[in-house]
């Protein structure tokens, strides 16, 4: 599969994925819906990693899972931990913000990711595909005016800041992948499968503070969008690792088209959640399309 149209599905699997966090978490416990959803799609790898070894040749060869070294569980248990501590930081403010302006700000991991790319990866977007990236940056921005009309000021909400922070890391975790799979070349299979269980090993103990309630927290209730959002996580995350495997494959281009799942989120938001100014906020999201295309066209 071409990796512009594997970045474009992992985009529709991720904004059901967003829309399935805010089910999930909305008027609930954060840590537990991380852990049992982790445990969801870590238990998917299990059976798939268990059926391998009773019979290697019953799997087709992408879900195969290699073997790795002890260094090699290591670096996939630090990216494990990298995007927990950005999920942890994202979840937290979904909940307490409106998807339609929390899924956009997290859109913006392009702009960090771009950045990353030149200064460490040393790649060199057009100046179209430069332009596409701006342009969904600056949507992005209008929507700040928009969440003003909703109470929210981007400046003094303190969610809004964990969700910039949370984004950060995310853009961190997305140069580490295309260190992972471009250049140690790690198979998209194994690189999913082991972080999907060390995820599970690094929220078990954050989940057990919770029970023991080592802080103020809300109480958890099951929803079944907890399994949902890890199966969308799955099937996200599957062909965007395996787009990152393209030698010709720009990871900041790969993850401005994966941002546009805001435009997914944004849709859902309106119509699942009744979210207000959807007029409002139409305009930027709209920037993000027109940011896609020009990224494509470059």
């Amino acid at each position: 599969m071409h990796w512009i149209a594997a970045s474009l599905i992992s985009a529709f699997f991720l904004g059901c994925y967003d829309l399935f966090t805010k089910a999930s978490v909305r008027e609930n416990a954060v840590l537990p819906a991380l852990l049992f959803s982790n445990v969801c799609g870590a238990l998917v790898w299990v059976a798939l990693l268990c059926a391998q070894a009773v019979r290697p040749d019953s799997l087709p060869q992408i879900l195969h899972v290699d073997p790795l070294t002890a260094h090699q569980h290591l670096l996939l248990f630090a990216k494990s931990a990298l995007v927990a501590a950005s999920w942890v930081l994202s979840y937290f403010a979904v909940k307490y913000l409106p998807v339609s302006i929390a899924a956009p700000i997290r859109a913006t991991v392009p702009v960090w990711t771009l950045l990353g790319a030149l200064l460490v990866l040393a790649e060199r977007p057009s100046l179209l595909q430069i332009l596409g990236v701006a342009t969904t940056i600056a949507a992005f921005l209008g929507l700040s005016l928009a969440g003003r009309a909703e109470g929210i000021s981007f400046t003094k909400n303190r969610w809004i800041w964990w969700l910039i922070a949370g984004t950060i890391l995310s853009a961190f975790s997305a140069l580490y992948d295309k260190y992972l799979l471009g250049t140690l070349h790690f198979k998209a299979s194994t690189v999913q499968a082991w972080y999907n269980i060390y995820l599970v090993a690094v929220f078990l103990p954050l989940a057990l503070a919770w029970k023991l309630r080592a802080w103020k927290r809300s109480d958890f209730h099951w929803r079944w969008s907890i399994p949902l959002m890890a199966f969308a996580l799955l099937a996200a995350d599957f062909v965007y690792f395996d787009a990152l495997r393209n030698p010709d494959a720009l990871v900041s281009l790969v993850m401005s088209l994966r941002r546009g799942s805001a435009l997914v989120a944004f849709a859902g938001g309106i119509l699942f959640f009744r979210e207000v100014n959807g007029i409002k906020k139409l305009p930027a999201v709209l920037g993000v399309l027109v940011g896609i295309v020009l990224t494509i066209m470059g």
